[in-house]
């Protein structure tokens, strides 16, 4: 009898998980997390999950402990591994800007460029990739690892800078710290081991899981507008509406009117409606999409 095929997914645990689950559920899979429980349930036959940090991913999916996994930019740089990254994923809805490795230093400190650290102690926890960007620079520095708190490092005199993460900046000032460079921009990515990834079975199966991602990923600034519409005004709305086909247009039962449907940006919505009630449009809907494909 031959045994039944799968692939070993690596969901981040931690900061991206919550947002991970809730991508996958938006693609089409549902994963049941189970308490103190590294191994979750999802409703596809053919994947069997674990929970695993961002940071020790790509390792696993080096090695072959898992097939694919999701993890960040910088942790594979960091860990130096060889896997192959399937697609890149950018989660948040509110965010459009990737997260940022940064150098940061006291508010009231004398540094105000990379060069200034020359001789000091850097905490961070991306201690190789710190490392490299140092001694690429030329600038001789001495790099701690940071095993959590690395914002106080400075405070407590334990470090002269810091080379942390951050969206927004927001948690760096408000621990009394300025940012002198960036060091690295960096986004969530599907990657896969490399034997899995020459695996026809196993190919096929996370190509399934990229298109069904990032068609999620790419309904979320996407949303659907149906509308009643005039045949005699219908070159004039046609010349307004952007999308990313053609629209569909049918015949309504009355005489006259026509039903159209497209795809647009959110962003465009609130200029779009307005334009189109000028032009005499009716019975406008905004509906949300699950995927776009």
């Amino acid at each position: 009898m031959t045994e039944p095929k799968f692939i070993k997914l690596g969901i981040p645990k931690g900061s991206l998980q919550d947002a991970t689950i809730k991508l996958f559920e938006k693609s089409g899979w549902k994963i049941s997390l189970h308490h103190r429980n590294y191994f979750p349930d999802i409703d596809d036959c053919e994947i069997k999950c674990t929970m695993c940090r961002a940071q020790e991913m790509p390792i696993y999916v080096a090695d072959g402990t898992l097939d694919v996994g999701i993890t960040g930019k910088d942790w594979i740089l960091e860990r130096e591994v060889d896997v192959v990254v399937v697609c890149n994923l950018v989660y948040s809805k509110i965010s459009k800007k990737p997260a940022r490795w940064v150098l940061a230093v006291a508010g009231d400190s004398p540094y105000k460029r990379p060069e200034d650290l020359k001789g000091k102690k850097i905490a961070t926890e991306l201690v190789n990739f710190t490392k490299k960007y140092f001694t690429s620079a030329n600038i001789p520095v001495e790099v701690e690892f940071s095993w959590g708190a690395t914002e106080a490092k400075i405070a407590t005199g334990l470090a002269d800078a810091i080379v942390e993460v951050t969206e927004t900046g927001t948690t760096i000032k408000a621990h009394g710290l300025r940012i002198i460079a960036e060091l690295l921009q960096t986004t969530p990515q599907l990657i896969a081991n490399k034997n899995a990834w020459e695996d026809p079975w196993k190919r096929k199966k996370i190509n399934q899981l990229k298109v069904m991602l990032e068609g999620a990923l790419r309904a979320e600034k996407m949303v659907g507008l149906k509308m009643n519409v005039k045949e005699s005004n219908f070159q004039e709305v046609m010349g307004i509406l952007p999308s990313i086909t053609s629209p569909t247009v049918a015949n309504l039962h009355q005489e006259g009117w026509l039903s159209v449907e497209i795809v647009v940006e959110e962003s465009v919505v609130r200029d779009l409606i307005p334009k189109l009630q000028e032009r005499g449009v009716e019975g406008i809907i905004e509906y949300s999409l699950n995927k776009v494909l």
